[in-house]
């Protein structure tokens, strides 16, 4: 299996009206894990990497890109590399400049707290910079009723504001608020899924569905149904993988080899991927 694109990958959840999963990635543990459930289910993915991972591999972006490369193009079903919730411009840059070699086929521009006029001119420049080299941009529409950014707490998408949103900064897919909250370590947000099925008739591009793991897997079908198009998943493995880690530390306070309590725990993630790729995606 070689590298698969972005794109391609939104394309064919837009045609068959289904959905890609995306699964942030931290260590190469997740990467591995990701990639073997989403074969093990039979379905494409997408292993995203945040700006908070690069910064907690020291700023650098390209070891655990390269390594989520590497892991993708081996994967047994289409997988892309995704640059997640980037707000440092300069990391923005990299990402133009160096997506080829490193594999990266899609950047979510991530300028939700800057003032709406600031997100819409930031925007624009990055994804006219970013499809300048081919990548599929993704945004989030910003400041919306509430200071903490377009996913703060009873903040929703306007789908008038959404429609310009888009046709000012031309990007690709659009990150909207209905009803999802990220880091959510339980699965009880209410979505809003006849503003999902509304933003879905009033906007040309594909929407994307953050902090799904607060999303029980009824409702995320049901927002399928209604129109999102990706779905982005990270705090649900996290549980699952630093779950197995505490039990296997708990039960042996001797072990010492690192690759003891790694190994459950990236089937943790293995699992959880299958689990949730095999009841949501791809369509």
């Amino acid at each position: 299996m070689t590298l698969a694109a972005t794109s391609a990958l939104i394309a064919d959840a837009v045609r068959s009206e289904g959905a890609v999963l995306a699964f942030n990635v931290i260590t190469l543990e997740h990467a591995e894990g990701i990639a073997e459930g989403l074969a093990a289910a039979g379905t494409p993915g997408i292993l995203q990497v945040s700006e908070n991972a690069v910064r907690f591999h020291g700023g650098r972006m390209a070891p655990l890109v390269a390594a989520c490369r590497e892991v993708a193009a081996s994967a047994g079903v289409p997988v892309s590399v995704h640059l997640d919730h980037v707000q440092d411009a300069e990391l923005a840059r990299s990402v133009v400049d160096e997506a080829v070699r490193l594999g990266i086929s899609s950047l979510m521009v991530d300028a939700a707290h800057l003032p709406y006029e600031d997100n819409v001119a930031t925007t624009a420049a990055l994804a006219a910079a970013g499809h300048g080299t081919s990548l599929w941009v993704e945004a989030e529409l910003g400041e919306i009723g509430g200071k903490d950014g377009a996913h703060a707490p009873g903040v929703r998408t306007d789908p008038d504001e959404a429609a310009s949103f888009v046709e000012r900064t031309g990007v690709d897919g659009l990150a909207v608020a209905v009803g999802s909250s990220h880091a959510m370590t339980t699965a009880n947000a209410r979505l809003d899924l006849d503003l999902v099925a509304r933003l879905a008739e009033r906007l040309p591009v594909p929407l994307v569905l953050h902090g799904s793991s607060g999303v029980p897997v009824p409702a995320l079908r049901a927002a399928v149904a209604a129109g999102i198009r990706k779905i982005n998943v990270g705090t649900a493995l996290n549980v699952g993988y630093t779950a197995r880690v505490r039990r296997y530390l708990a039960d042996d306070e001797t072990v010492t080899d690192p690759r003891k309590y790694l190994a459950p725990a990236r089937d943790a993630i293995r699992d959880a991927v299958r689990e949730l790729a095999t009841a949501v995606g791809p369509g």
